[in-house]
């Protein structure tokens, strides 16, 4: 189990790694020609294929690769008992999904929540908990290891933080990345949302994507 510490320092380390390792393979690069620039929307280019992975949706179904294919999809990490990040970013999210609702849904932009929080996060919270910032979030988990695989896949990470000397141990909390993966309509990892995410800019991107999209 990883202590306050050591999670804070990981989360540092390999922030800053990730920061050069894009600055130099991706970001100084051109973006793929058929894609309109984009403000917020940090593209890769290439966009990176992911590992297979498989989480539990909310419905109590796989998540797998395949079905976020058509879209392009924004993944978020946290958990339901997040007291500000988690809360403040779905509340975000929810305005700029109001305004591209009037997409297809064939092929609108996704939102998924995926809670790196198994212990309490059951699939029927974390689906009630999404739900209620918007209808169309996607919300998913899995069991540690495969939640560390899939997060490792999108270059971000997670630690369980114990509970405070004297506190019940279930009062624990999480650490996490704060940034947002965006996969392409292919389910690769086309780029990253950093924060602070501005609503009505990361819709302008998305809907730009989703008509340029081939």
């Amino acid at each position: 189990m990883f202590n306050r510490t050591t999670a804070i320092v990981l989360i540092a380390a390999l922030a800053a790694a990730l920061g050069l390792w894009a600055s130099q393979h991706y970001f100084g690069q051109a973006r793929r020609s058929h894609l309109p620039q984009t403000e917020a929307v940090r593209l890769f280019d290439p966009p990176r294929t992911l590992p297979a992975y498989s989480l539990r949706q909310s419905d109590g179904t796989q998540l797998i690769p395949g079905e976020l294919k058509g879209h392009w999809t924004l993944v978020f990490l946290g958990f339901t008992h997040c007291p500000d990040v988690c809360p403040t970013t779905l509340a975000q999210m929810s305005v700029a999904q109001k305004s591209w609702e009037s997409i297809a849904e064939a092929s609108r932009p996704r939102v998924l929540f995926v809670s790196v929080d198994p212990e309490r996060d059951t699939p029927d919270k974390i689906g009630e908990y999404a739900h209620g910032f918007h209808k169309d979030t996607l919300a998913a988990t899995a069991d540690v290891p495969a939640l560390e695989a899939f997060a490792k896949s999108l270059s971000m990470v997670f630690a369980k933080v114990p509970a405070p000397d004297g506190a019940p141990a279930d009062q624990y909390t999480m650490d996490h990345s704060a940034s947002m993966a965006v996969l392409d309509p292919q389910g690769r990892m086309a780029g990253l949302l950093r924060p602070p995410f501005d609503p009505n800019v990361i819709a302008k991107d998305m809907k730009a994507l989703t008509e340029a999209a081939p």
